[in-house]
């Protein structure tokens, strides 16, 4: 043992956990004897190690950082416990106060404060600062930093501002931080939120944890669940839960909307029992006309609802045969006489048809026949009861019109909502991609720079490497990042620009070859011959697209990567393959949408922007399924080709 402060380092990402070890390392005052990466491992390295001080971060998956603290500290009662998280001070401070910690810290923080702060829980003497150059001012990295702090601004000014309910949460469902219109519909403040499982906010929690098994089981982007709260039981959200994914895929942690949907269900029961009642109307408000036939139907008795129902007064109608309520037709078939017939045999008969008045007017009627038999079983007649359903008959074509066009209002209105579940789905993914994707490369190029700058000298050649490694990774997505956003809203608000100028084909692609080349020197590029094919359009974006498609065939496929060229009378087909396995089948058909990622990650919109730039010039882009030809398929770009002057 060296008799320094020992220190334990629990974080989900390990470059941040590499990064932390090494600064470390390098002051010369703790002594590093554990790392993991959830909050199960925290606990057992405590207790293990009984350490002077814990770095746990909050969002891990299996357990995360809330839940494993109060457990760290019950294995290591003489723990100091730092909370130093990817997540903003806003209410989780003091919720991990609350929970025991001795402190909290944003990863966005410097080395040095971290340092600093740690110097304080282990009580260590004060320590000057080591001498180290000051930085020479660089303009570009300032704007740099100043776009960024303004696109955190703006994300933040969304979060809290939004109408809807935002919430971000841990793997487990914790709740991290939560906008005001979140904390309003739940009824509470947003700070008494702050480390709140949501399944206990629910009524039905079970459903809320299930959809945390198929976040944490699936490769599921999006999950919608609709319940109540549980603090009334009478209000009903909808939830969108979408997870925040690094470059590998895994989840980090989770990104909520919630949206008060009470009014919605409220509607839907009034409406069912509006009709209800109106089929209950519809039957009560009904006419009958009950009277006698003699056994061979002729009329000797009659009600007053009989003579409402078909207009013939008692004197007129008795001793005539009941057959002349029927249309000529019907009469002209015996059907009168063989309803007389059933209902002997079988006890009754009943039926709807068409009827007809005195004055010659039809309806529609429900007649029921009865025979009927005195107390020795001797046949005596028939009672008939005709009920008149002109009206109901009236109001089910009416129903049926209004079924017709209510289930087609109800399509568009479907269509409608799912174009609008897009939307949303869309703006949730964009909010926690974009909160993801920037946070982390900046927190790591920061982190790197304080740590060359203070300590450049010191560094062995492999950390060195590595922070090398982590600024330029770092870098590039940022790069990436900002490029894709700013042309995919260019392409979406119809304002790119294409400088339309002949291109000849075969230095096009052999320029995307040197390219990709230089960009990847180890993975093997072959060009195929390449025919002499000109088409017209903007050559920078062509090539933005080609290469587009060699980067994924180099990440995501195997050598070599082959680019090869045919063309028709009309267009120009580039290919671009490997020698993998191809695209599985399951993410085909989304390939190009905005923001569709697989495991590997990444930002979502490079083929979603390649697609809209071979539209923009009049062409496509798509992808070949493998083939005999193909092992690995291929993603081809197509490019009309000049017509030819008459």
């Amino acid at each position: 043992m060296s008799g320094l402060p020992t220190v334990v380092v629990v974080d989900d990402a390990p470059d941040v956990r590499r990064l932390l070890r090494t600064r470390l390392r390098l002051s010369g005052r703790y002594e590093v004897v554990g790392e993991g990466a959830d909050g199960a491992a925290a606990i057992a390295l405590a207790e293990e190690h009984q350490p002077t001080l814990v770095l746990l971060d909050v969002s891990m998956p299996g357990v995360d950082g809330l839940e494993a603290l109060p457990r760290v500290l019950a294995a290591s009662p003489a723990t100091r416990v730092l909370m130093f998280s990817g997540f903003e001070e806003q209410g989780l401070a003091e919720r991990a106060a609350e929970l025991g910690a001795a402190a909290f810290l944003e990863k966005s923080v410097s080395l040095e404060t971290l340092l600093g702060r740690m110097d304080e829980l282990a009580g260590h003497a004060a320590v000057d600062p080591e001498p180290a150059a000051a930085p020479a001012a660089d303009s570009a990295g300032s704007d740099d930093l100043a776009v960024l702090d303004e696109h955190r601004e703006r994300f933040r000014e969304v979060f809290e501002e939004a109408a809807i309910g935002m919430a971000t949460l841990t793997l487990t469902g914790r709740l991290i931080r939560v906008n005001r219109a979140f904390a309003s519909l739940l009824g509470a403040s947003e700070t008494a939120l702050v480390g709140t499982r949501y399944a206990d906010l629910a009524h039905e929690a079970q459903a809320f944890d299930a959809a945390l098994d198929d976040i944490r089981s699936t490769p599921v982007e999006v999950v919608h669940l609709e319940h109540t709260l549980a603090r009334t039981r009478t209000t009903f959200v909808r939830a969108t839960l979408a997870p925040v994914r690094d470059s590998a895929g895994r989840a980090l942690y989770l990104f909520m909307q919630v949206q008060d949907v009470t009014a919605e269900h409220l509607a839907l029961e009034g409406l069912r029992r509006s009709e209800e009642r109106f089929r209950l109307l519809v039957e009560a408000v009904e006419d009958y006309a009950i009277f006698m036939l003699d056994p061979q139907g002729h009329i000797v008795s009659w009600n007053s609802g009989a003579q409402r129902s078909k207009l013939y007064t008692a004197d007129e109608i008795i001793g005539q045969h009941f057959s002349v309520f029927y249309p000529p037709e019907v009469q002209a078939a015996k059907h009168p006489e063989h309803e007389l017939e059933i209902a002997l045999r079988e006890g009754q008969y009943e039926e709807e048809g068409w009827r007809i008045r005195k004055d010659g007017s039809r309806f529609w009627a429900n007649v029921l026949i009865t025979a009927v038999f005195n107390a020795a079983g001797e046949h005596v007649g028939f009672a008939k009861v005709t009920r008149d359903t002109s009206e109901r008959r009236r109001l089910e074509e009416d129903r049926e019109h209004a079924v017709t066009a209510l289930a087609a209002a109800n399509a568009e209105l479907e269509s409608l909502n799912r174009r609008l579940q897009r939307a949303a789905d869309d703006q949730a993914q964009f909010v926690a991609v974009t909160a993801h994707e920037l946070r982390t490369p900046v927190g790591l190029l920061a982190g790197s720079a304080d740590l060359l700058a203070a300590h450049g000298d010191r560094l062995t050649d492999e950390e060195r490497t590595d922070v090398m490694a982590a600024i330029s990774s770092g870098t590039s997505r940022l790069r990436r990042l900002l490029a894709d956003l700013l042309t995919a809203s260019r392409l979406q608000a119809s304002r790119i620009e294409l400088a339309r100028l002949p291109v000849d084909v075969r230095e096009l692609v052999e320029g995307v070859a040197i390219s990709v080349r230089s960009t990847y020197p180890d993975t093997e590029v072959v060009v195929d011959d390449l025919p002499a094919v000109t088409v017209e359009g903007d050559r920078d974006r062509l090539a933005q697209v080609l290469e587009n498609f060699a980067g994924n065939a180099v990440r995501h496929g195997a050598p070599p990567v082959r680019i090869g060229v045919t063309s028709t009378d009309r267009s120009a087909l580039v290919r671009v393959s490997d020698a993998g396995t191809g695209v599985p089948e399951e993410l085909r058909d989304r390939l190009f949408d905005r923001f569709a990622t697989g495991r590997s990650g990444g930002t979502g919109l490079g083929l979603y922007i390649a697609r809209q730039l071979a539209r923009a010039h009049g062409g496509d882009a798509r992808y070949e399924p493998p083939s005999s030809d193909q092992p690995g398929g291929a993603f081809v770009l197509e490019v009309p080709r000049p017509v030819p002057s008459p």
